[in-house]
């Protein structure tokens, strides 16, 4: 069964994992997987490359890894920032003898002062390509808050459209701290005829400065209850590490009662993180055959 094909089915329930930093040995991603495995995830992402981009080619490495020895479906993040078609024809032979079969296509980040040099300017670009070029199931990136490069929040969901009329199977969301945001944007994706399923992408933060690093990147917004949490325990990494814990907790369950379609997981490559929110929502999740989804949901 393909991973589209589950979101009829239940709610999905998903990680993102990314390969070792710089010099580490992809070895010590392994453990990591196993203690991931147990959770019966319905797929794993990896990101592509670490560190710069340098580690790249064990992303592929990697999500076999997952898909022959873990036994469960992996996605493969690919970027085309840079790329020609040579380049991506090049990698697309890569994922057909790797037995690669989900993509999420990206443009990726421009890298300060560096212009799009490339043949694909948009992610659309490569959804498209992919599309004309390999039997692939693809899926694409969406942004509650709207993407940081595009002020334009209209214009934001017409290009989030045309990857899905590309191409793009499913939606998986940036991280957002306040639920209202994704909910805001599933009205906007269902007035704009964008059906697809779309996952919720949640980061539990255990850390305050990782939190505002990621929110200066991504341009998300932290509500002043996550800011009281970060004020009140930023000098106590358990408490810190805790307190991310149940706020992860609280907006999946909210999430949940919404009718979403799924939740992926940021794991930051933290299993214990991903057991413990594991253990406080699974029972919660729908695991047998579903009908028309109630609540609010872009696929309503």
């Amino acid at each position: 069964m393909s991973i589209v094909d589950l979101f009829s089915r239940k709610t999905v329930f998903s990680f993102e994992v990314f390969p070792p930093r710089r010099n580490a040995p992809i070895e010590t991603i392994y453990e990591t997987l196993y203690e991931l495995q147990d959770l019966r995830p319905d797929f794993i992402s990896v990101t592509y490359g670490a560190g710069g981009g340098e580690n790249k080619q064990s992303t592929i490495s990697i999500a076999e890894h997952i898909k022959n020895i873990c036994h469960v479906p992996s996605v493969v993040h690919f970027p085309c920032i840079g790329l020609t078609k040579e380049d991506i024809l090049d990698k697309i032979e890569e994922f057909k003898s790797a037995g690669i079969q989900n993509i999420l296509a990206l443009r990726g980040d421009i890298p300060e002062g560096m212009e799009n040099r490339g043949d694909f300017r948009y992610a659309s670009d490569l959804v498209a390509f992919l599309k004309e070029n390999g039997d692939f199931r693809i899926s694409a990136a969406c942004y509650p808050e709207g993407h940081i490069e595009n002020p334009d929040k209209v214009a934001d969901i017409r290009n989030l459209k045309t990857k899905v009329d590309a191409g793009a199977e499913y939606l998986i969301s940036q991280l957002f701290f306040d639920n209202e945001y994704f909910y805001d944007f599933l009205e906007k994706c269902d007035l704009a005829g964008i059906s697809v399923p779309i996952e919720a992408g949640i980061m539990p933060v255990i850390n305050r400065r990782q939190v505002l690093r990621m929110a200066g990147l991504c341009g998300v917004k932290i509500p002043k209850k996550f800011q009281r949490i970060l004020e009140k325990y930023e000098d106590n990494s358990v408490a810190m590490r805790d307190a991310g814990i149940a706020y992860a907790v609280d907006q999946i369950v909210d999430l949940l009662t919404h009718g979403v379609d799924g939740v992926h997981l940021y794991t930051m490559n933290n299993s214990y993180i991903a057991r413990e929110i594991y253990k406080a929502t699974h029972s919660l999740f729908d695991t047998g055959e579903k009908g028309e989804k109630e609540g609010t949901s872009a696929s309503a």
